[in-house]
């Protein structure tokens, strides 16, 4: 066996991760095989007893089983149909304002949000509906595209959300909270882009033409209907899962279940729920549960090894020792998130840096309920920041070519989006309710 120094362990295994990341390799076999190698070489054979531990105590956590029944849910909701309803209702409601089509593409994206979870369905069918709209009616390709991957990244965020279903395992927080958590933040970021749409649209409108005369003289009666109608079918989904666990009904995995059901219901209703529509549904759920579970195991296996190794305590003693005290450390964490962000995987950052974090915030003070939904909302930008930027690649893959729409449309549009996020961040720090009012008033469970 080797032995080497906690602070030589925090360089060499996070070192090793970062030039697999730069090599290519899948995460999850970089992320296990470092905690494997340089366990065995420090500990020896004692390391496969704890990988095997930790790898249990993943298997028996009751609260993960809501990823695969979320999935399945989000995946459901997309073939469904609903979306289309949703974007007619939101299109004659907010079509005769100025920009009012982008508009509607980021409140379809805050609602899809309540009912999917997974950002890669919400910015496909952001993309899809919206995106050919715009562009028929002389919308900037950058506009279009921020719009899009702005209010599809909100998926992640606006409960239910898988990210925020793995985080409190990690941290030992609440779920329920956690969701309850996450709902002032995600429609403060819905508030700020559609404000910035408005307003630029207000002050370039050759950016977000006018509808024609014609599409904008529909009658009230007849926009709030469609409305309405649109609207009905997330509202009773969201009421399924989020309004349960709110009023203290069911547990957030009862919930996901709950949901599940409703969506298969809501598709059935639609007339959208086929053997075939089962059949990719259900696969979906397979291959996303299954690489998000693969990732955990393998994060769980990396920071057991780091924390057995004294790797953690290195990591508390760099963060206590930051200049400015707690709000210096505070600094130091979200400036450390929002560059991992940049290269690596968000499920990696919150399976590994989470355990990390979680004991060391009792220490500063905060509120661990805020910080973990802060750190959250600073890994919106990890959505729509190069290289990993998902949103990105999701919607360059489904661009038509017929669209003209470039990677360059696409970062170009997203910019002054990732600075509302910085934006949000700083009025949560400044008015911290705008996370802790809601979780304060839930019944519990």
């Amino acid at each position: 066996m080797v032995s080497i120094s906690p602070e030589m362990v925090v360089l060499l295994m996070f070192g090793l991760v970062f030039i697999g990341v730069f090599l290519g390799y899948p995460l999850p076999f970089i992320v296990g095989g470092v905690a494997m190698v340089v366990g065995f070489l420090v500990m020896g054979p004692d390391v496969f007893s704890l990988l095997r531990v930790r790898l249990w105590g993943m298997m028996i956590s009751y609260i993960l089983l809501a990823i695969p029944l979320f999935i399945f849910m989000g995946s459901m909701v997309e073939k469904s149909g609903c979306a289309e309803g949703l974007y007619h209702g939101l299109y004659l409601a907010f079509g005769g304002l100025r920009g009012g089509l982008a508009i509607a593409t980021v409140l379809m994206g805050t609602v899809l949000a309540a009912c999917v979870g997974i950002i890669a369905a919400s910015v496909i069918t952001l993309g899809l509906i919206g995106i050919p709209s715009m562009l028929k009616r002389g919308y900037d390709r950058s506009l279009i595209c921020g719009s899009v991957c702005a209010g599809g990244s909100l998926g992640i965020l606006i409960p239910p959300s898988i990210m925020l279903v793995i985080y409190g395992p990690m941290a030992g927080i609440s779920v329920g909270k956690l969701f309850m958590g996450a709902f002032g933040p995600g429609l403060l970021l819905s508030g700020l882009y559609v404000t910035y749409i408005a307003v630029r649209a207000f002050l370039q409108p050759s950016v977000a033409p006018l509808l024609s005369t014609e599409e904008r003289s529909v009658p009230f009666s007849f926009k709030a209907k469609t409305l309405f109608t649109g609207m009905l079918p997330p509202l009773i989904l969201v009421l399924s899962v989020l309004g349960v666990i709110f009023f203290g009904i069911a547990a957030p995995t009862e919930a996901a279940a709950c949901g599940a059901f409703a969506a298969t219901i809501l598709a059935f209703v639609n007339k959208k729920l086929t053997w075939t529509v089962l059949r990719e549904t259900m696969y979906q759920t397979v291959k996303v549960s299954t690489m998000a579970l693969m990732i955990g195991w393998s994060a769980t296996m990396f920071t057991g090894v780091f924390l057995r190794l004294q790797g953690g305590t290195v990591v508390a003693d760099m963060i206590m020792a930051a200049p400015g005290g707690s709000w210096g450390a505070f600094a130091l964490i979200m400036f450390v998130v929002f560059i991992l962000g940049f290269l690596v995987d968000w499920m990696a950052i919150v399976f590994i840096l989470v355990p990390l974090l979680a004991p060391i915030m009792p220490q500063l003070g905060f509120d661990p309920l805020w910080f973990a939904i802060m750190v959250c909302v600073n890994l919106q930008m990890a959505f729509m920041t190069p290289p990993m930027a998902p949103a990105i690649f999701f919607l360059r893959g489904i661009a038509k070519e017929e669209w003209g729409i470039t990677t360059a449309h696409i970062i170009k549009g997203i910019a002054p989006f990732v600075g509302f996020i910085v934006v949000a961040l700083i009025l949560c720090i400044i008015f911290p309710d705008i996370i802790l009012w809601l979780p304060h008033h839930m019944i519990k469970f």
